[in-house]
């Protein structure tokens, strides 16, 4: 059995929230920047019951691919969601608290851009 690797997780987990219609989806790269995770995904759901249903689909997803069980905080408020999947940890986000919170400016290195869509 080959041995399934961190962006192939990236790529499982980014295909699931287009899937969902998971709104700016953003990926910031943090390998070699922390050992927190390889990647940080965020994205938005347009009401808490979509962000908890896109949550919820994303853990049985990295399950079933055979990562291991995901886990997650922030339900049932699903005013923001974090999925801890090893390494790419998602956070699901209603749209005015991402931005209260602006993940991507503050996880963005040295004025970089975090990387936009898909790695």
């Amino acid at each position: 059995m080959p041995i399934k690797t961190d962006h192939e997780l990236h790529d499982l987990v980014m295909n699931q929230l287009d899937d969902d219609q998971a709104q700016e989806i953003v990926s910031i790269p943090l390998e070699g920047k922390t050992s927190v995770a390889d990647f940080m995904v965020i994205a938005s759901g347009r009401s808490t019951r979509q962000v908890a249903s896109m949550a919820q689909k994303l853990a049985v997803k990295v399950k079933q691919a055979g990562y291991g069980p995901a886990r997650i905080e922030g339900l049932p408020a699903a005013d923001w969601v974090l999925i801890d999947a090893g390494d790419v940890v998602v956070h699901l986000f209603r749209p005015e608290v991402r931005t209260f919170y602006n993940l991507e400016r503050m996880w963005s290195f040295e004025g970089g851009e975090p990387h936009m869509g898909r790695a």
